[in-house]
């Protein structure tokens, strides 16, 4: 039984993570710098709308699901470390709950509450908005590679056991 719900949060974890380092990736790769090409104001006021929709969509039970997953994935492994793909099972959930979960509490949620602080059109808005293009697209490369990375050892964890 036990075997059975490792190998299901493993594949649950893979595939959560899979998925939102491919939405991670799309920001960073062409997304952010969209957004930093248009009018200031268009680009605050899509961001903020992304900002609200996300967390209405089902974005959310992914996001929370996966890290829920991931950190399960690190208590079985410390449990039977000495099983194959256990290391691979703890270093991806623990990669993906600090470098995803953490990082997008402690650094990219405060910036985005703070562009929706700004009124989009006035001119306090254009250096928090330099520094939330810059910022927020760094903290998103770390939860990128951070997504990417766990995905890969939750595969070597699979294809270990």
């Amino acid at each position: 039984m036990r075997s059975v719900l490792t190998s299901g949060l493993l594949w649950f974890s893979a595939l959560g993570c899979g998925l939102l380092a491919g939405l991670y990736f799309a920001f960073s790769a062409f997304v952010m710098t969209a957004l930093g090409r248009i009018d200031q104001a268009a680009g605050i006021s899509a961001m903020n709308a992304i900002s609200v929709d996300i967390v209405r969509s089902l974005f959310m039970p992914v996001f929370l699901g996966t890290t829920l997953s991931c950190a399960a994935l690190v208590v079985l492994g410390a449990l039977r470390w000495q099983e194959p793909g256990a290391i691979a099972m703890i270093c991806g959930g623990v990669l993906y709950v600090v470098g995803m979960f953490i990082v997008t509490v402690v650094f990219n949620v405060p910036l985005n509450d703070q562009l929706a602080a700004v009124d989009p059109a006035s001119a306090a808005a254009a250096p928090v908005w330099a520094r939330y293009l810059t910022d927020w697209t760094i903290w998103n490369h770390v939860r990128t590679i951070a997504s990417l990375a766990a995905t890969t050892l939750f595969i070597v964890a699979i294809a270990a056991r």
